[in-house]
């Protein structure tokens, strides 16, 4: 068959696909991504269908997800919001850091991945996803709660944490030296720093050069900014990624509400890929040997994230059962778990189990994430004793 005939037939039945996977995600109230990784794995290597035509495309077409991704993740914030945002959550946030990096190093320790798998396994199990978070809280009608603040106060200090954590993991990969890995953080410091007075004080310059009135000239102005700023950032070893979430900060008001609004579409249909072309590149026969070190994790670092919203809402002065809402709200890990472990696959200096792990404990805590969210409450409630009956006033009989 002709090459572009096939790519095409196969680019097809793969879209077509991740819309049904998507509609069984909304009727079943969770979230497509673990859908996703399970439709890569029946269409790549070891799966029930191996589509090769397609391998380039959707290689390109992934980081073009992950830097949208990433961008609009950078616009749901402003500058001044993420530096009120550290203010507040800096003790919350190294708590989750130390909570949940630890577990995933542990394992990968534990396994014989050395410093490396270490690195990559420990921010696979930090961070949290902020997308379903912000859909499980806005699904359940908790915006308005008290603890809201609060857990995203915690994403924010995650955010910037995946900030510098990006290009210090980009160097270890490429395997650039000690003094090299200290150039690439001064280098990352300086970037972010910089981007964030920028857009304290001149956001809206950086506004005005993108927008449009024209819908279809501010889309072309977005995204060939984006895709110029993560070219840059990647050739000075700074990340891709971190380049379009910083691009994303320095675009604020109504700019950024309209950026969200006409990119939004191709964020879903080229993050979709995205998840997609890593469960093309897993073996499916790899996860069962790693299975059980995933479900380990997975009761680990569940713990460990209510334990953080728990103790930050805690400090809040927020209820018992906020704090454990707040601490479920965090608990699921996507978008940027697989983003870390893809740099891993990218670099090929990493063991293959590595990828198969990563698969297996996004796809539970991606399910794990919404169920914990919506249960936990009732669960604390049930828990709680009883209050003590209250004492019947005694009638004073009636004087006939």
């Amino acid at each position: 068959m002709d090459p572009l005939a096939l790519t095409l037939i196969e680019l097809g039945a793969i879209v077509f696909c991740l819309g049904l996977l998507a509609r069984l995600a909304e009727r079943i109230g969770m979230s497509p991504i673990p859908l996703y990784l399970v439709g890569g794995l029946g269409f790549g290597a070891g799966g029930l269908i191996k589509f090769e035509g397609i391998q380039e495309f959707a290689h390109l077409s992934g980081e073009i997800g992950v830097i949208l991704l990433l961008l609009m993740l950078g616009l749901e914030y402003t500058a001044q919001e993420l530096v009120t945002g550290m203010r507040r959550s800096w003790q919350g946030g190294v708590l989750d850091l130390v909570l949940n990096f630890i577990p995933g190093a542990a394992v990968a320790l534990l396994l014989g991945w050395g410093l490396v798998g270490a690195v990559v396994m420990g921010g696979v199990t930090y961070i949290s996803s902020s997308g379903i978070a912000a859909k499980v809280i806005t699904d359940l009608g908790r915006i308005g709660n008290r603890e809201t603040p609060v857990v995203i106060s915690i994403l924010v200090f995650e955010d910037l944490a995946m900030a510098l954590y990006l290009p210090i993991l980009t160097a270890i990969l490429a395997g650039v030296g000690f003094l090299g890995g200290l150039q690439t953080v001064g280098v990352s410091l300086a970037v972010v720093s910089v981007v964030l007075v920028v857009a304290l004080r001149h956001g809206h310059r950086v506004s005005q050069a993108v927008h449009s009135e024209n819908s279809e000239i501010f889309l072309l102005n977005l995204l060939g900014a984006a895709l110029l700023v993560a070219g840059i950032a990647s050739a000075t070893q700074v990340s891709a990624a971190v380049g379009a979430f910083l691009l994303g900060i320095a675009i604020s008001g109504a700019t950024a509400q309209n950026a969200t609004r006409i990119l939004e579409p191709l964020r879903d249909l080229f993050a979709a890929i995205f998840f997609v072309a890593f469960g093309l590149n897993t073996d499916p026969s790899s996860i069962p040997p790693v299975l059980g070190f995933a479900l380990l994790l997975a009761v680990v670092t569940t713990a460990t994230k209510i334990l953080t919203g728990y103790w930050a809402a805690k400090r809040a002065g927020i209820a018992i059962p906020g704090r454990f809402r707040a601490g479920a709200a965090l608990v699921a890990r996507g978008e940027f778990s697989i983003v870390i472990a893809g740099l891993a696959v990218a670099s090929g200096g990493v063991a293959s189990e590595i990828v198969a792990l990563a698969t297996a404990y996004v796809l539970i805590m991606a399910v794990l994430g919404p169920l914990a969210a919506r249960f936990v409450e009732p669960v604390v409630k049930s828990l709680r004793p009883p209050p003590p009956p209250a004492a019947r006033r005694q009638e004073t009989p009636a004087v006939p």
